[in-house]
């Protein structure tokens, strides 16, 4: 039996508390799925500055109403270390009873490389003083575990492949500052406070409830919901470029192994959390288009080329053997294999977003 599915049995047999902030966005509310299901109960905080109320009824369709009883949602600010610190506890709405936190899973930030060219001061005050919000308001509610979203980015302009946590080069944008603040910041409370965290690096997370929509999308949901409209898609530069695309269910499965990894010498350190692949823009751009022909969809197009995007980095890929080794992460789905899995919440999701007067929240 492999780490995940071991530590899936144990948590069922013996669920504890959970604090989720960023919980109605993409990746928060995929955690907030899998915890409720394996039975956990879990606080979510959000002020849906970039996550959607959809995300968390969506999520409550997929479990049961008792499961979803184990939910108690903040609409807070990590900005606002008082919203932080009520959010270290579960409370139950049928007894008044709460229990306090036991892991953090800290989701909440602002992403995207070109928001933060566009806007720096917002993305700092939300990556670096929300995420010293969260590691004081953690830290003194005493919790068991501190996980964080850390970000690929911090490798900057290193030009080596694959990626290695110990080695990384000058960050490229705004967002790789923060990221790579957040990384010492930790550092520093462990030192100073005893205070471990763990903090995953994600490279190009993919999945279902990743917005297609607006500037910022990233680039499999905005170009998947393009061919199913029949739009342009347009590819940064000559197609080249290259990510380590990870499908979500991967992402959840290192969440909750560091949370409750016990081993010190797995605490307080980073990890790249991806798959240890390569794939090209425009060979990704092809897989999307095959990958709609089982849902009666086949767009005869070719993408656009256009000017590189400033801040991006040419190629990415990890190695995840750190995070094989002292967490017992293996990746459970390939590219392809997520793609197809993810399909059919984007064919669903066009349609209902196309649907006449229906506006999504």
């Amino acid at each position: 039996m492999d780490a995940y599915t071991a530590l899936q049995s144990r948590l069922a047999d013996a669920p504890r508390t959970w604090l989720v902030t960023g919980v109605a966005g993409f990746i928060g509310s995929n955690l907030l799925e899998t915890l409720l299901t394996l039975g956990q109960r879990v606080v979510g905080l959000d002020n849906f500055a970039t996550g959607h109320r959809r995300n968390l009824e969506e999520v409550r369709t997929l479990v049961t109403p008792a499961q979803w009883a184990n939910f108690s949602f903040i609409e807070g600010d990590i900005r606002r270390l008082d919203d932080c610190r009520r959010a270290m506890a579960w409370a139950d709405a049928a007894s008044d009873r709460t229990v306090a936190v036991d892991h953090v899973l800290h989701q909440a930030a602002l992403g995207s490389v070109p928001r933060s060219l566009a806007d720096p001061i917002t993305t700092n005050e939300v990556n670096i003083s929300g995420f010293l919000n969260m590691l004081v308001a953690a830290r003194d509610a005493g919790v068991k575990s501190f996980t964080y979203a850390a970000s690929s980015s911090t490798y900057g302009d290193h030009p080596a492949l694959p990626k290695v946590e110990e080695n990384i080069g000058r960050p490229l944008s705004p967002y790789a500052v923060t990221k790579l603040v957040n990384e010492i910041y930790a550092e520093v409370f462990e030192r100073s406070y005893g205070f471990a965290s763990i903090g995953l690096r994600y490279f190009n997370v993919f999945g279902p409830r990743q917005d297609p929509e607006g500037a910022y999308a990233a680039v499999i949901p905005k170009w998947t919901a393009a061919l199913l409209r029949g739009e342009p898609v347009f590819i940064n530069g000559d197609g080249q470029t290259s990510r380590d695309f990870c499908f979500v269910a991967n992402a959840v499965a290192a969440n909750l192994l560091a949370a409750t990894a016990e081993a010190p010498e797995a605490r307080n350190q980073v990890y790249n959390v991806a798959v240890g692949d390569r794939t090209t823009l425009g060979d990704l751009f092809g897989l999307l288009r095959d990958a709609l022909a089982p849902h009666g969809v086949s767009p005869n197009v070719q993408p656009t080329y256009r000017d590189f995007r400033a801040g991006d980095v040419r190629h990415s890929q990890a190695d995840v053997s750190k995070a094989r080794q002292l967490l017992g992460y293996v990746p459970t789905h390939r590219l392809a294999q997520g793609i197809a899995e993810a399909m059919p919440w984007y064919v669903a999701q066009s349609a209902a977003t196309t649907s006449p007067g229906n506006i999504p929240a």
